[in-house]
This record gives structure tokens, sequence and C-alpha cells, in this order.
């Protein structure tokens, strides 16, 4: 079955190497040119991904068909975090039914998880445990989640649109700067395990800028996957080299783990912030809830007084965004396991008392700030693309393998990589992770549950029309991100090149700590807000915003973030 699907080649991609380089070139020209696009436009986090997702869009296919090629597509040409073996969180808006909905494809914990297994006889956390290896990995999501989305409205065979990336992995793309760099600083970490080292260190050398990234073991799982659908990773060879893996290196996942699988479809969080309806994911993922609470808290005041860079805007967020942080901390878990309540956190009265504790040009102390406890976060490495078609559908689509290649651990004889959720999860409720951060009991080990995430893929309409799809990696980031690139586009009238751009800051209640992007601030604004009581600690440059906004008349445009390597483009 494998060799008749690999036969029946949806399209050569001889092309591939020279859109990639293309690609790049233009991405490092420093131009910022904001291009209008008629029928639809894509944002990704790669090259390849985007040339490929548009190519099906002109070939007839719908944003459900190039969400589908882009998700197995970036799982070949962005390991870091594109997956088959992670999970994550689709928003669609479908352009007949007009119906915004979500699917939860997050991963979940193995039938024998158990809230202290990462624990030692003494209760002390053992060290890696939850990170690296086997025991980190939560049941993969992706493949059930992109194949649900395929089945409610694809239009394009499956078989043809997996064997695209398939064909990428079996004949190799070309490896750019960014994916050396990579490589070169990962290196001790994946090759700890020798079928990752296999894959990524072929002859123990990592792949250089140039050269040809060839994962012949991959591309076997997406053959099985296109000819088999969901059932080629659940059932079956995959399946069964998943589950050996586990036994191997003292993994829990076992075959009922895979069978049992299944994605969610949520109604997605939904809230009015100006003259716009905000749509956002839900628990498990708290992405949409802390989004609409910062939003909602900073909606009565009058931003004619700000600028985006301002140390009083930079204040008035991070004090909003520090009673949001410490709602989820206390509030927010998976659904099926904790009683989330999401009408109360948006509530306009409690909301209004909680802005009471607001101070302009003050900073407020974490103690100052309740409850007490915090969730364990994503890793930066998380990938997300935003897709708006020609028939009206969008779609904003988050998913990761959690750290950099995930539990740096892949499957033998297929050669993906497996994700290490489970450090998402409080490890040991009540105590300091690796973050600073504190578990709490909402987000505790349960078998089956799904781990609390940020994701926070986002669609918003404008006098019920389509205006933004949005959204970007960056772990507890994610949200702030996602929060100061509304207000940018729309308080701040700033344009999606500009916004993809302006410098952030981030703020997340606990640790104590006001994050400013290295060389985006200068030293007068710092010192500006050390007066107003914050620590400030400045770090390297995060996420990878991708944008698409859609003006009254239709038309479309875009912008990928010029800190990674991705595109934008449409026709």
């Amino acid at each position: 079955m494998i060799d008749k699907i690999k036969n029946r080649s949806y399209k050569k991609l001889q092309f591939i190497g020279a859109v990639f380089i293309c690609a790049v070139i233009l991405n490092c020209s420093g131009i910022k040119i904001e291009t209008l696009y008629e029928n639809a436009v894509i944002s990704t986090a790669s090259p390849i991904a985007t040339e490929i997702g548009l190519q099906v869009l002109k070939d007839g296919g719908n944003a459900y068909d190039a969400a589908v090629v882009i998700g197995f597509t970036l799982a070949v040409v962005h390991p870091e975090a594109g997956n088959i073996g992670g999970g994550g969180f689709a928003l669609i808006r479908d352009g007949k039914s007009l119906e915004v909905r979500s699917i939860d494809f997050r991963e979940t914990a193995p039938k024998a998880a158990f809230e202290t297994m990462y624990l030692d006889s003494d209760s002390n956390v053992i060290e890696n445990l939850s990170t690296v290896g086997a025991k980190a990995v939560g049941v993969p999501g992706t493949v059930a989640g992109l194949y649900a989305l395929w089945e409610n409205n694809g239009t394009m065979q499956w078989s043809d649109l997996v064997t695209i990336a398939a064909e990428i992995a079996d004949s190799g793309f070309i490896v750019d700067a960014y994916l050396e760099s990579s490589f070169i600083n990962k290196r001790t970490e994946l090759t700890q395990f020798e079928t990752t080292a296999r894959i990524f260190y072929p002859g123990n050398q990592a792949p250089k800028e140039n050269d040809l990234c060839q994962q012949k073991q991959l591309a076997k799982a997406l053959y099985l996957i296109a000819a088999e659908g969901k059932d080629g990773f659940y059932l079956g060879e995959v399946a069964d080299s998943i589950v050996a893996t586990m036994v191997a290196h003292g993994g829990l996942i076992t075959l009922a783990d895979l069978q049992d699988y299944q994605p969610v479809w949520r109604d997605p969080v939904h809230f009015k912030f100006d003259s716009l309806d905000i749509y956002s994911m839900a628990p498990p993922s708290s992405g949409g809830v802390i989004v609409g609470q910062i939003l909602k808290l900073l909606e009565p005041y009058d931003f004619s007084r700000y600028n985006p860079n301002s140390p009083k805007y930079i204040n008035l967020f991070s004090e909003a965004s520090k009673l949001a942080f410490a709602d989820r901390s206390k509030h927010l878990g998976d659904p099926s396991f904790y009683d989330v309540p999401m009408e109360r956190l948006l509530d306009k009265d409690y909301l209004d008392g909680r802005r009471e504790q607001i101070e302009l040009e003050n900073a407020q102390t974490a103690d100052a700030i309740s409850p007490g406890g915090m969730m364990q976060v994503e890793s930066d490495e998380t990938t997300h693309f935003s897709i708006a078609d020609k028939d009206g559908n969008l779609i904003s689509i988050t998913y990761t393998l959690n750290s950099p290649y995930g539990s740096k651990l892949a499957v033998k004889g297929f050669g993906f990589l497996l994700n290490n959720e489970m450090d998402d999860f409080s490890v040991k409720p009540g105590e300091q992770n690796l973050y600073g951060l504190i578990g709490g009991e909402a987000n505790k080990i349960e078998p089956n549950k799904r781990m609390l995430s940020s994701m926070s893929p986002t669609i918003i309409l404008k006098e019920n029309e389509p205006f933004l799809v949005l959204g970007t990696p960056g772990g507890s980031k994610i949200i702030t991100v996602v929060a100061q690139a509304i207000l940018s586009l729309t308080r701040f009238d700033l344009n999606v090149v500009e916004t993809a751009a302006l410098g952030r800051f981030h703020h997340q209640w606990i640790p104590d700590l006001l994050y400013l992007e290295d060389g985006k601030f200068s030293p007068e604004t710092i010192s500006e807000l050390q007066s107003y009581g914050y620590q400030v600690k400045e770090r390297e440059r995060y996420s990878d915003l991708q944008i698409i906004y859609i003006d009254p008349s239709h038309f479309k445009t875009g912008a990928s973030d010029p800190r990674g390597r991705g595109l934008t483009a449409g026709y």
C-alpha cells in the first residue's frame, strides 16, 4: 500500500530548495513590504511550508487542506517544533456556516500516569525525568487533530496531502543557517539517544547550511499515515514502534493509550473588546481566557496617552498581566477534571474589581497580588501558522513538542520525535519548578488528563467580518505577545509588519521579573521602569508571530515574525 501511495505523487517538488533559498534571502534583506492579496494568504514559520500550502490553495484546495499539508510539512522541515509526535489546538472560522469552532488535540497523560511519578522516595523532583526521554511523553494528538480538521471540511484527498510531506522527508530539503545553528547548539541533547542521533547527525556530523537533509524513516511513517489515515499512526506498525520505544526507555504509553486517543471539538473562548469579537482557545489552554482578561482589564484606558514602547504603557500592561496570570494559577486546568469558572473569569463586575488593583506608574510586588500558585508553561519552541482562503475560511493553529525537539527521543524505525508535554503538568504542586513557577491542584497529573497550555490561536471578527488571524509560540509569553499584538493593531494602529517587529515585554506575576527583549528598549525606558519598582531582566528575542489581516474589502495581507525564518505569501 505504501508503494501505491508513493507512486501517486501529488506534485513533484523539485522547486523546494530554490523557493526556500529565495525566501530566506528576501526575509533577511530587511525589506518591509505590506502586500495585499485578493484571494488567500498564509503565514508560517517555514518558507517551504508556506509555499506548499499556497500551492494547494492555488490548485483548488481550501484552508483545511492547506492546514493538513502545512502541519505535516513542518514536521519535516521545522523539526524543533513541527511534529507528528506532539499536539496542539486549531481554531477555525468556516466560510459557509460562519461558525467559529476549535479542535483540542492536546496530548493526554498515559493511563498509567500518577501524581507523584516524577518524585523520589523523599518527594523530591527527579531531575530531567519530566523533560527528557520516554517518561516525559504524553499521548500524541497531532495526527488525530489534523485528520479531524480534514475530515470535517477538506476537499482534496488526504493521501495526496500527506504524501507531499512524505516526499519532502524522502527526497530531502535544503538546510538553512537557522537550522544548522540549532543542530549545533542541541547536539549534546539530541545525541543522547541513538535513534535521534542517527536522524540528525548521520556519520556523526550535523547537517550544514545548504546540505540536503533527508529523513527516510520519517518518510516511512508519513507514507503509512497517507495510506491509512490516522490509523496509520495510532494502529499498526507505527503504534507498535511507539510502544516498543516506551518499553525500551521506561515510558508509560501503551497501545490502549494510542487507540483510545481522541481530539475534542470545543466551543472557543469568545469575548468583546472595543468593536471586535475575539475568539481564542478554551481550556485546557489558558491562552484565550488570560488574553481576554488582559484586554478587558485594559479596555477602559485612554491609549492616546501612550505609545507601544513607553514605560507608562509597559507598566499598565504588566499590571494587568500580573492579575491575569495570578488567576491562571488557581482556576485553569483540563475542564474534564476541574470545574473551570469560565464565565466568572471574564465577567465585567469581577474584572472591574480586579482593575482597581492596578497602580499607574508603580509596580506592585508579586506577593501583593492573589491568588497564590502558578502553573508550569511550555518552552519557547512551539510553532504557529495562520491561513485565510478565498472562501472565507480562517484557520489559526498552534502545535508543539514542548521544549526544542521535545523529549529528544525519536521512535525507532520511524524517525519522529516525541513530545515532553508531561512537564506541563504540575510535577509537584506547591513547589517551584525550573522556571521558578509554582504548581497548582487544577493542573496535577492524572490519567488521561490534558496538561494546561498557554497556546493562544486567535481569530478576530469586526462587524461580523474577518479581521485578524494570529498566534505565536513562546510558552507563557504566547499570551502577552498575542495580547500586545492585538493592542498594537487596534489601539496603536500599527500595521502587521510593524506589529510583528515591535519590541516585546513580559510579566507573568511569578517570578516577579519584567522581561524586556534585548536591544529593543532604550536605557531611559529601562531606568524609568526600574524607578517604578520593576526588577528588569533583558532576554534574547522570543516568539514567532504569524499574522493575517483582512481589510473591509476582503483584501488580505500578513506578516511573519522577522525574528524567525518564516514567510507570508498569498495570491
